[in-house]
This record gives structure tokens, sequence and C-alpha cells, in this order.
């Protein structure tokens, strides 16, 4: 400890005498059609001497020799609205790119420019216009308890929970976490987390390197008709470009994330960049050279990202980039305790999982008004889990095989036309081509190998959509859309309308509507489930699953008091039906999956129903004089219907969850340009309903058997966390050099909060799992 504290006091006794400049470079384009601006004019607020630049003939700008911390750009154009972007980070280590987007503005002004702000809480989609906001990765760095995940970060947003402290499932709105989409690049991708299983959304750890990620969006209700088969939400991310002009480095070691280096630079002549990116699991190099970390089941992880911008040709822009991961873990009996999440002390467990990812994007620019954006990926992704089981100290006998593996081309290309600052059209398709190799079966509870799954074929998805983005005035937009879905597998087509109206009753206040209508298909684990009858034949009645419908209706209330100050209110409600529910007179339904780490499936139908309404509060100071605050509350319910009739809570139906998160900036230096940041978060929500354990026929059975008919009957205690987080940016005196430090302690107050409740063969007793207690993350990142 006195060598830490040594070590924090030289860096910020060196950090007192830095002072250094920046470079902040990018590209200015028209928000509807992509087209460069040029001539625009782009400046550092309140700068002294002016520090400005004009965009070339490719809308490109340089601003040079700008001071480092915060600093506040302006960008104007002729005829449009202009854009301030509050809060860009300049350090010494890295230089600053941004590629931004205006807005014409319907009302045409001779040689007057409209003044606004780009607001944080806007999704960078300009079709996307409610119950959608952006993030950044400074955000994910800067918030605590995030751990370096974007999808932890959502965490912090309305309406949105995380299902527990060791996964980073999304629950939205009462939603299963199987509901959302991940999208890379503007193309869907398979689950980009390490220890990713069969037909979930999320991970134990995140194999997105917020690092590699610009700007990106949100969505978690009633979103544009370019988005398909989600029920939930949609996470919309883009891979940022490398630096142009110079080679930059960038090497960090964080607990969760573990060791990575960096390096991006110009290619083609500073045409275009290369960006790209490794991390390897920390522990797991830990763990190798002797040191304790707390476990024997040691995860192991490692993934490679990149990025790579051609840049211009004269058949369009090109790109390149992908995703490789690998992850796995072995769970032997003998080193686990009765609070391990993942297996129990009778069996051993090994699990791998990986995924890779590659993709090719084409832009071309039609004309002044119009381009076409093609994306092209190609995937691989899977899992497999092994189980060693024994009873009453026998041998341990080969009881669970899983094999889950997908290969899949996907080919998503949309026109985009701007008729006038009025009107714009979108349109496009998207193929998914998903050749599934799934192969599960289980002696577990028999004398023989029953099988679960066993399909291996090639299924075919087919999206199209349209949609417009009608102005008549500043004051009103409206966006429609018509999205349709086929699936070869079914042979069922849908189409799916989408509307949004947005009206500006003043320029801070903003009344919000939407309404759609999404399908989705039924969870894979539950599509290619097959059950063997008594008469020897084998039931696979589930391929024949028709998509699950939702309806959102959402009514929402915007007002911005001042440029620093955000208020939004949201109401809504989903309608949903067409959900696979047991073809017996039973609780399960679809719409509980992902609650737990078992991914339960059966024989279904289409019978089931559902329905989730609540209001959602933001409050949110943006970073500015030093700090920042965000608070949020959600009031909601959600419930379902199984085959039985009854209407019940669902897993996710908590009821309420409150986030409260507050920052503070601290300058220090020579000329302001080191930083010490705090950081501060509370969580709070209702209890999760669960299905009791039937002790007496557990103990009958040797093996926990739940009580179907008390589906979700009982509650958890209510959940309670607090976060604390402390980072320090120090900025060479001499070069180029960045160092940031950040600690961060979450779960201060060590509460315990239940994961779920478990039996005990041993004891024959029921006992608690509890989420994990006081934990604390670091991150060291170094930039030059």
């Amino acid at each position: 400890m006195k060598q830490i504290i040594l070590f924090l006091f030289l860096i910020i006794h060196l950090g007192a005498f830095a002072q250094n400049t920046q470079t902040i470079r990018g590209i200015v384009n028209d928000k509807q059609s992509e087209t460069p601006l040029i001539g625009a004019t782009v400046q550092v607020v309140g700068s002294q001497p002016i520090i400005g630049a004009v965009t070339n003939e490719n809308g490109e700008f340089a601003l040079q020799n700008v001071p480092l911390g915060r600093q506040q750009i302006a960008f104007s154009y002729i005829g449009y609205n202009t854009a301030t972007i509050p809060n860009v980070v300049v350090n010494a280590g890295k230089e600053v790119i941004l590629n931004i987007n205006l807005e014409e503005s319907v009302v045409k002004l001779s040689e007057v420019i409209i003044k606004g702000d780009t607001p944080k809480d806007r999704s960078i989609n300009e079709l996307a216009t409610i119950s959608a906001r952006q993030f950044n990765v400074e955000e994910v760095q800067r918030f605590s308890g995030g751990r370096n995940d974007v999808a932890r970060l959502a965490g912090n947003f309305a309406g949105v929970a995380v299902a527990n402290d060791s996964r980073n499932d999304i629950v939205i709105r009462g939603n299963s976490p199987t509901g959302l989409l991940w999208r890379l690049e503007g193309s869907p991708i398979p689950n980009p987390n390490h220890f990713a299983t069969f037909g979930t959304t999320g991970g134990p750890v995140s194999a997105l390197n917020p690092n590699m990620i610009r700007n990106s969006d949100f969505l978690t209700s009633a979103f544009p008709a370019e988005y398909g088969n989600a029920n939930a939400g949609v996470f919309d991310i883009g891979f940022r470009n490398g630096n142009k002009e110079k080679y930059e480095f960038t090497a960090q070691l964080a607990a969760f994330t573990g060791m990575e280096a960096m390096i991006e630079g110009p290619i083609r002549n500073k045409k275009g960049s290369i960006l790209m990116a490794y991390r390897h699991s920390f522990v797991e190099i830990a763990h190798a050279v002797g040191l304790n970390i707390g476990t024997k089941s040691v995860p192991a992880y490692k993934d490679f990202s990149f990025n790579v911008d051609f840049g211009q040709t004269k058949i369009g822009r090109f790109s390149a980039f992908g995703i490789g991961a690998y992850s796995n873990v072995d769970f032997l009996g003998k080193d686990l305790t009765e609070q391990d999440f993942f297996a129990e002390k009778n069996q051993d467990a090994y699990a791998k999982s990986r995924l890779g990812i590659v993709g090719l994007k084409h832009n071309y620019l039609i004309n002044n008004t119009s381009y076409i954006k093609t994306v092209f990926t190609a995937s691989n992704n899977g899992n497999s889990y092994q189980v060693y089981k024994d009873k009453d100290g026998e041998i341990k006998k080969y009881v669970i095989d899983v094999n889950d593996f997908t290969t899949a081309y996907r080919l998503a290309s949309t026109y985009n036309k701007k008729y006038n600052a009025k009107w714009a059209l979108r349109s496009g398709i998207v193929f998914q081509n998903l050749n599934i190799d799934s192969d599960t079966r289980s002696r577990e509870n028999s004398t023989e190998w029953l099988q679960f799954r066993n399909f291996k074929d090639g299924v075919n998805l087919l999206e199209a959509f349209a949609q417009t983005q009608y102005k008549p005035s500043d004051k009103i937009t409206i966006v429609s859309g018509l999205h349709s879905q086929y699936l070869d597998l079914s042979k069922q087509v849908v189409v799916e309308p989408r509307v949004a109206f947005n009206y500006h009753i003043s320029p801070r206040q903003t009344v919000n509507f939407g309404y759609g209508l999404h399908h989705q298909i039924a969870p894979m684990p539950v599509l290619f489930y097959e059950k063997k009858l008594a008469n020897g034949t084998v039931n696979t009645s589930n391929r024949n699953l028709d998509f699950s419908r939702s309806q959102h209706l959402v009514l929402g209330y915007d007002w911005k008091p001042n440029n620093d100050w955000h208020t939004k209110i949201e109401l809504y409600t989903q309608f949903l039906d067409k959900v696979p529910v047991s073809t017996t007179n039973d609780s399960y339904s679809a719409l509980n999956l992902g609650s737990d780490f078992a991914f339960r499936a059966e024989l279904a139908e289409n019978k089931g129903t559902g329905f989730n309404y609540g209001t959602e509060l933001t409050v949110e100071k943006f970073f500015s004089e030093g700090w920042y605050m965000l608070a949020t509350t959600s009031l909601f319910k959600s419930t379902y219907k199984g085959s039985d009739g009854i209407e019940r809570s669902t897993a996710f139906d908590g009821g309420y969850v409150a986030n409260a998160l507050v920052g503070k900036e601290f300058k220090f230096g020579k000329n302001k340009q080191n930083r010490i940041t705090f950081d501060t978060r509370m969580t709070t929500a209702g209890g999760r309903p669960y299905t009791p354990i039937d002790q007496a026929a557990s103990i009958f059975t040797g093996r926990e058997i739940y009580d179907e008919t008390k589906a979700y009957s009982l509650r958890y205690a209510n959940y309670f966390r607090w976060d604390v987080k402390v980072g320090y940016t120090l900025n060479s005196t001499k070069r180029k050099f960045t160092q940031q430090f950040f600690l961060d302690f979450q779960n201060v107050t060590n509460h315990k909060n239940i994961f779920q409740k478990r039996y005990s063969i041993e004891r024959n007793e029921l006992y608690n799992v509890y989420q994990i207690g006081f934990l604390p993350d670091l991150l060291y990142r170094v930039q030059f």
C-alpha cells in the first residue's frame, strides 16, 4: 500500500508542471445525404486567439494547437443548424477525431446561421426520434460500476436493468434480454460477448472493445423501420476510424477487460487508416504467474478487433472490420463452493465459446443528395459445454453434451435519398443466411442419452424496409415506415408499420409519440428443441413456430431548461402475443428466458401473451462547470400468460429501478490540463419474482425441482448497490504522452443481493446464492 501511495504522489507531483497542446481533426457531412460540406467553419469556442478552420473539398478539417482539457467545438454552415459539441476531451497522447453531421434548416434565411446545440440525449440516427439516445466511449470509461462495458453502461439509462452482477444481459422495460438486437456497422451480428451461449444476447465479459467504438445508439422502444427481428431494444454500434495523419499507440491494463495493445495510423498515403486492438484476460495471466485471484475456476478469454478505412476511391469508400474472440473456463467440483453461480460441487463442467466476425462496408455517393451503403459480413460463433457428474460417490459420468455453432452470411444494403430540407427517404434490405449446427443431449436424469436439439441445416431470414422523414417546419418531424420479414423455416411473412411524431412546443420543449409493430424469431434453443415420444418418433414441431409479436406505444415529453440540463418523461405500453408457450397446460413462456443461467425449452406453440407498461423519468445534467449528474427512475409492470391462461408476473417484473449517478472533475497543473475525476452511482431495484423450489420433490429426486404451479409467485429482496470510482489523467510535459489510472470500487457496502435460491443435495435444504459482493476494479492506460 505504501508503494502505491508513493507512486500516486510522484505522478501527481510530476503532472503539476505539464503543458502541451493537441490536434483535433475530422469530417463534416450533410446529415441526411452524408455528402461532405465544403467550406464549413469549425472553431474552438472561447479560444483566444481564435482557433478555427474551414473544411476542404472532402469535408475535412484540422484544428492545430488546441489546449489540453475539455473543449467546446462549434460547426457552422450557411443554411444549416449549427452543431456545438461540448466536453471534447483533449489529451496529450492522442489526437481527437470528430465526424460531424449537420442538419439543413427547413426555414431558409439568407446569410443567417441558425444556432443550436447537438444534444447528447439524442440518437445519432436522425430517424430514431423517440426512446433512443447515443452513448460514447468517454462515458463508458468515466461512469462507475461499468467494468469498461458498453452493455453495462446502458444500465444507467431509464427503463433498463442489468440482469445480474455476473452478466451484462440487458432487461429493457420488463422484456427478456433475448429480445435485444446487436448491430455492428449497420449489420446484425451474433452475441458479442465472451462465454456467450446459444440464444442469449449477453455474457460475463464483453468482446466489444470500447476503445474501438465511436459514438453509437441505444434504442429501447418503437424503433424505426430499418431495425427488425427484435422485440425489446437495439444496440447500434459503429467502429471509429483510425488516425489518417500519424501513428498512435495505446496500452491498457484492466482487471476485467484484461491487458490490451492498440495501434492506429495512416495507409494509402494518408487517404485511409487502420485501427487494431488485442486484449487478453488479466486473471488468466495472473493465475499463470502464481497470483491468488480468489478462484481456481480461471476464466480465460482473448479478443482481437480491427477497422480498416481504405479511403475514398472512384467507386466509393471501402472499409473492412472484424472481431475475433475465444473464451474457456473449467469448473471442477472439488474447487467450488455453494456460492458458485455456474456449477455444482458434485460435477465437473467445461465451457468454451468462440466468435468470429469479418465485414466489408461500401459507401457510394450517387450524387449530392443520395448514397448507397452496403455491408457484407461473415461470422462463425458458438459454444460447447460438457458436464461430468457423480452421485452417491460414484465415478463421474459424462451426462451433458452441448455443441451449438452457427456460420452466417449477412448482406445489408441501404439507399438514402434527401429530396430537400423537408423530405428524406431511406430504404433497404437485410438478408441473413444462418447455417446452424446444434447438438444437445443429456442423460443426467436417465440411463440413456436424450436428444434435445439435433439440427444441422440452413435458415434464411429476409428483411426489407422503407421509411421517410418529413419536416413541414423546424418544429415538426414525422418519421414513418414499413418493415417486413420472411423466414423460410416457417414460411411466414410479416409486415410492420412504424411511426414517430415530434413536435417542438418551444426551442426547449418537445412532445414525442411513437408506435411500432415488431416481430422476432423464437429464441434458437426453443426453435430447434425436439422431444422423443413414447412411440419412438421425434417431435420437431417447434421448427414451425411463427414470429412472436409486440406492439409498442410511447408518449414522451422533453424539456431542456438550459443547455446543461435535460429532463425526459416517457409513458409506454407493450402488447405481446404469439409468444411461444408450452403445448401442455403449463406456466412456461419464452418471455421469461434469460432470467438465470438455464435456458429452458419445451414443445411450444404461439399462443402466449404478455403486457408491459410503465413510466420513466430522466433528469440529467450534462458535463459542465466540472460536474455532471444522471438520475433515472422507472416504474413498470410486466406480466404474461402461459398455456394455462393464468396471468403472472414475468421473471423481470421488478416493479421499479432507480439510478443516481454524479461525478466531479478537478483540474490541476500549470495549464489545468491534468485531471482527477470522482464518480459515484447508487442503484436500487425491486426484487425479481421467482418460482419456489419444491423441497419434498427435490429431496426425493436428489435434484432441484420447481413448483411450476406457483411460478413467479415469490420475490427476492430488493436490490441495492453503491459504486465509487476515482480517476487520474496526467499529460506529459515534453511529448505526446498521456497516462490514465482508474480505481472502481463496486458494491462498496458489500450488500448481499440474492441471485437465486438453490437446493443443497448434501444438506437436503434450501440456501441463498448471492451476487457479487465488494469488488475493486482497476484500469491503467497510456497513449502516445
